[in-house]
């Protein structure tokens, strides 16, 4: 059974030289596979006539749905509708329900409707109106080369409301036989992409035709995507995800799509229990990641960021000769950072930090890149010296995914040890 082919073209001269980020291209794919279609190409193209007209008439000839985004406003250099008219051999036209559209539009917000924005209007004879319920300039469809061909606006907000309400609803109601792709993601965390790439194929030589297997390396998340197309396919996922998890076990973080703060919020609120963070080398990153979680309020207690030696003593209550004879970076001052955490708190768990983020500021007994962790409660807390060296950015990063990486051990009660361990634990450590 033939799959659904989806071909994206982007355009604009601010995409071409960087001046905007295109964000739209990922939005569509994101929502496209979640309704389970996949974008098999994607091309980006300048404000250029003659090159809009030859990758509109290669994509269309080569896909059943082909998503125009961009070039619908109503300056010179909007060029879609135009080329679009061009290349299906019709006529510009203005459109009778894109000038209602444009005439609410502009008394809803006190505007006057002038010739710029009558521009907008101008579609290519015998479109079909896609509505745009946020912004000015309506979206279009029509099909040339046996191809449904839809424009819409650049505008993030604009686009996401009409794939919502109206794009993806038409692609299903077109395409109703076509087998849908589906995803499913598995978040990994402490395994490297070439290493999960090895333990699947050494223990799994049999992979079947019908699971597609990839990877997205998003920092400091591996995140593991099964593919299939048929029905067949996912009773083989299945089984394939059974033996994916007894293969990488604890290092998966969650068997939905859950990023690391995510799963410990969650964790967290489904035993009843609070956490407080003690942050140096971090900056409140820790504390940052976890309240973005919608219901963090039910189980964070406290984020102290005691980034001079200073605050360690006066709010966490550690002890000054000890950070003068040990050292901020040190198993004894991470410790008691978190008692300190827990103590003032009166929280259950508690994460601790204290590094060396750099670019400066190492020695040769502790490098940029080595960092003291604690984690625990009131019955234990446990220190890990750890090193990784890279940017500073990156450093704070990884230090953060580690620190919420063994709380969520702690409340499964996960006893083996991470693999990172193993491979970054400081060998200058004492």
């Amino acid at each position: 059974m033939k799959t659904l082919q989806i071909q994206l073209l982007l355009t604009g001269d601010e995409l071409m030289s960087g001046d905007i980020v295109d964000s739209n291209s990922a939005m569509i794919a994101k929502k496209l596979q979640q309704a389970g279609y996949r974008v098999s190409k994607r091309v980006t193209v300048g404000d250029d006539v003659a090159l809009l007209q030859q990758e509109i008439a290669v994509l269309s000839a080569a896909s059943d749905v082909l998503i125009i985004n961009g070039g619908l406003g109503p300056t010179v250099d909007d060029l879609t509708a135009e080329v679009l008219a061009q290349v299906a051999g019709q006529p510009l036209e203005e459109h009778a329900e894109a000038i209602s559209h444009l005439e609410s539009w502009c008394a809803n917000r006190n505007f006057k409707l002038d010739a710029p924005n009558r521009k907008q209007a101008m579609l290519p004879k015998g479109v079909t109106i896609v509505p745009n319920p946020v912004g000015s300039a309506v979206g279009f469809s029509v099909d040339h080369n046996n191809c449904w061909v839809v424009c819409t606006p650049g505008v993030p907000s604009e686009l996401e409301k009409m794939l919502d309400q109206t794009i993806l609803q038409e692609i299903s109601t077109r395409f109703p036989s076509l087998e849908k792709t589906s995803v499913f993601h598995l978040p990994v965390f402490g395994l490297g992409e070439s290493k999960v790439q090895q333990m699947i194929s050494e223990a799994m030589p049999d992979w079947p035709d019908t699971v597609e297997l990839g990877f997205r390396a998003s920092l400091p998340i591996i995140d593991v995507k099964l593919t299939t197309n048929t029905y067949e396919g996912e009773k083989a996922r299945t089984v394939c995800l059974a033996r994916l998890k007894m293969l990488l076990g604890a290092h998966i973080i969650s068997d939905q799509e859950e990023t690391l703060p995510q799963r410990v919020v969650g964790l967290l609120q489904q035993q009843g229990k609070t956490l407080a963070t003690a942050e140096s080398c971090t900056g409140g990153l820790i504390a940052s990641q976890i309240t973005s979680v919608a219901g963090a309020s039910s189980v964070f207690e406290m984020g102290v960021v005691s980034y001079s030696n200073r605050i360690k003593s006066h709010l966490l209550d550690v002890e000054p000769e000890v950070i003068e004879r040990q050292g901020a970076v040190s198993c004894e001052v991470v410790h008691q950072m978190a008692q300190g955490a827990l103590s003032k708190s009166g929280s259950d768990y508690c994460i601790a930090v204290s590094g060396v983020a750099g670019p400066g500021g190492g020695t040769d007994e502790k490098p940029v890149g080595t960092v003291w962790v604690a984690w625990g409660d009131s019955q234990k807390i446990e220190t890990e010296i750890l090193y990784f060296p890279g940017p500073r950015g990156y450093f704070q990063q990884i230090v953060a995914a580690v620190g919420l990486d063994l709380i969520r051990r702690r409340l499964l009660s996960i006893e083996e040890e991470p693999l990172y361990f193993k491979q970054r634990k400081f060998k200058g450590a004492r």
